[in-house]
């Protein structure tokens, strides 16, 4: 008793240090995950000029662009898409509040007659846009449909931020003028020319061996170009891609099974407890149904020429006889057996003409179609009981026709090819001769049809081709399987690289990864693994296997990368040509005594070059390529007159003015200004967006809020 009241005394004690560990346990926790402390990280996708944009919100519009566009993006092109369209509305937004832009009720009425003017929904019986018949759409989708309202209001908002953004860049535009001043400039950037002679010596000269570039030399540029070099977070990664392909096991079994159809086939059969004789392909009589059951390809039911089949096989199969066959062969990823089941004499055009009667449900049907399907092939009969005792009465009779296209050129088809037409038209105008008239059922409704011509009769064949995907068998996917997982388990305790030249896989790099891309280079969109090796948890050197499209990647993180400056190893492939031509500059100018240009030619092995007409719109110098300093420097130079050495995008240039032409004066600028003010109109369409979004406030947080 004395033990339970010492607890009982004790225990508010016990319940404040079991309360305090709790705590300290959630609150290290949040620490560790700071997201946490905030909602707002995990609800807001993104905030911008200090407008949220939540998850909910966001991942509807990604679900809905999906939905319109079929589903043929993935999720992560359709958010960026997303994101795209609401950064744009958010920037543009911000200036709209600014200056009191609105799409007031008046404006957006007009917007709406003239975007639906020509849908017949909203036309009047005169075939104008009636704005009642509007109202009444928009009252009945409110009343009927709440996804199809949200739909319409979307559209409506769709249109007045359009409007909105034309409206805005209208007025920048109206602000944007050249001056006289800049006119004059303009002019004269053209018109003055400059005629010279120059020497270069082109840093090609000094060959890149001979110069030594250092760690610090790097990291020297990089901190006089930071902008250059600054980059976003991202990873490195190694993979080994395992995939689910056919071996020449399953490729050999594959001919097997194929061959074997050349042949009758005894099996027995469970249910009588007999022997059942399967005929070979070879003595089908029923081919479609046969091909159709025992290949990955339908039945094709075409007559074809030689030009239509696989080169490769081309004249071994055309030259069959009916009922002979080939194979098996290799057809890109099929193996295939061939069988001529047909062989005619086909024209390889035709001119026909026809009267088409559409029935209700056919494809021509048009609001005044009112006869059914039996009613119209009871008109298609008499039509053509009508043509063919009186041809001469075929033009009369397009009133019935529904083809307004053919019927201008009194229902005729002028020379059309085997595969212009649908099949039933195609069948019966190529496998008929001159004269015939029939009637013809298609997708279109019923066709009263006369052969006028045919042209170039030659050999075609209908061929039955049966055909297998080489694919995988179960026990290769197996074993890709064991391998892949066997190659995850030994780079636990070996270097990944020294397990992949052990078993002679190809080991993959791919550097600078993005926490909110998509695409592995090699494997196509994988954004599960791009998630893992953004995972806290993921530690440079771990490896994970993931299942992909073609089988299996065994993926290594070997590492993470700050946002800030990139390392040297990477900036030095952009670093390193530029800090060499300045380093070949300096020892060109050390080296150079010359002060005229034959003494620098004679120095340095070079040729004195002439170039004329210089002008500073377009700083490039005949044999030399662009060269803004060293045209600058000539305008900058009395004729006559040599300059010093002259560091160029190519080479060091000494040049020397042979003659100067100034632009012709004017009376009157107007004209070049007029095209200063059509420059800086054109780069609004190109620029300001830009501008502005550069000049946001964007806090991005997709990385954290969807995934």
């Amino acid at each position: 008793m004395a033990i339970l009241n010492k607890i009982r005394k004790q225990s508010l004690v016990l319940i404040a240090v079991i309360a305090l560990a709790l705590f300290s346990f959630v609150l290290a926790d949040l620490f560790r995950n700071s997201d946490a402390l905030s909602s707002k990280s995990q609800n807001i996708v993104a905030t911008i000029n200090g407008k949220d944009i939540t998850r909910e919100d966001f991942m509807q519009k990604v679900e809905a662009a999906q939905r319109q566009s079929g589903n043929r993006g993935t999720t992560t092109q359709a958010m960026n898409n997303v994101w795209n369209q609401e950064v744009r509305l958010a920037v543009m937004q911000t200036q709209y509040d600014a200056l009191g832009f609105t799409v007031e009720k008046d404006q957006m009425r007009d917007l709406l007659k003239s975007n639906l003017a020509n849908s017949p929904d909203f036309q009047n019986e005169a075939g104008l846009f009636d704005e009642n018949k509007l109202n009444e759409y928009i009252a009945n989708l409110k009343e009927t449909s709440a996804v199809a309202y949200q739909q319409w209001v979307d559209y409506e908002e769709s249109v007045a931020a359009t409007a909105l953004n034309q409206n805005y860049i209208n007025m920048v535009k109206a602000g944007m003028i050249g001056t006289l001043a800049e006119g004059e400039l303009q002019h004269k950037l053209e018109g003055d020319q400059v005629d010279i002679k120059y020497v270069q010596v082109p840093f090609s000269s000094i060959p890149d061996s001979t110069i030594t570039v250092s760690n610090s030399d790097i990291t020297s540029y990089m901190n006089a170009h930071k902008k250059q070099f600054t980059v976003e977070e991202s990873r490195n990664l190694n993979y080994v891609e395992f995939k689910e392909v056919a071996s020449l096991e399953d490729e050999n079994a594959i001919k097997q099974s194929l061959s074997s159809m050349l042949n009758d086939n005894v099996v027995y059969n469970e249910t009588t407890k007999s022997n059942d004789t399967i005929v070979s392909f070879l003595k089908v009589t029923d081919n479609e149904a046969y091909i159709n059951a025992n290949s990955d390809i339908k039945f094709d039911n075409r007559f074809i020429k030689k030009t239509d089949l696989p080169t490769a096989v081309a004249d071994s199969i055309f030259n069959l006889n009916v009922g002979e066959a080939f194979g098996p062969y290799k057809d890109g990823n099929h193996f295939k057996i061939s069988k001529v089941v047909a062989v005619t004499q086909m024209p390889d055009s035709v001119k026909a003409r026809h009267i088409l009667i559409p029935f209700i449900g056919s494809r021509s049907a048009t609001e005044e179609t009112v006869q059914t399907k039996e009613q119209a092939k009871i008109t298609a009969d008499s039509l053509m009981g009508i043509v063919k005792a009186s041809p001469s009465k075929f033009v009369s009779l397009l009133d019935f026709s529904v083809d307004t296209v053919s019927n201008e050129k009194e229902g005729v088809l002028d020379w059309y090819t085997y595969n212009a037409m649908v099949p039933e038209f195609r069948d019966f105008t190529f496998e008929n001769k001159t004269g015939d008239f029939g009637v013809v059922e298609s997708p279109f409704g019923y066709h009263v049809i006369e052969i006028l011509g045919q042209k170039n009769h030659q050999r075609t064949i209908k061929v039955g081709t049966i055909a297998r995907v080489i694919e995988p068998s179960e026990a290769t996917i197996s074993k890709v399987f064991r391998d892949a997982a066997s190659f995850e388990n030994a780079v636990e305790n070996t270097a990944f690289a020294d397990v992949a030249k052990e078993n002679n896989y190809e080991v993959r790099p791919v550097d600078g990864i993005k926490i909110l891309d998509e695409n592995i280079p090699g494997l196509n969109a994988q954004r599960a693994i791009v998630r893992w090796t953004f995972e806290d948890e993921t530690e440079v050197g771990d490896v994970k296997k993931f299942p992909i499209a073609s089988g299996f990647a065994v993926v290594q993180l070997t590492g993470k990368n700050k946002a800030g400056m990139m390392n040297t190893q990477d900036a030095s492939v952009t670093a390193l040509p530029a800090i060499r031509k300045d380093k070949k500059a300096e020892m060109i100018k050390s080296r150079v005594s010359a002060t005229t240009l034959e003494d620098l030619a004679a120095a340095e092995g070079q040729t004195v070059k002439t170039a004329l007409a210089l002008n500073m719109k377009t700083p490039t110098v005949s044999g030399a390529g662009r060269e803004p300093k060293v045209v600058g420097t000539a305008f900058g130079l009395q004729e006559g007159e040599t300059s010093k050495l002259i560091v160029g995008e190519n080479g060091v240039y000494m040049v020397e003015v042979t003659k100067a032409t100034p632009a012709v004066k004017l009376d009157n600028y107007q004209a070049f200004a007029n095209q200063v003010t059509q420059q800086k109109q054109s780069a609004v369409n190109t620029r300001l967006y830009n501008a502005l979004k550069e000049a946001a406030d964007i806090e991005d947080n997709r990385a954290k809020t969807v995934q």
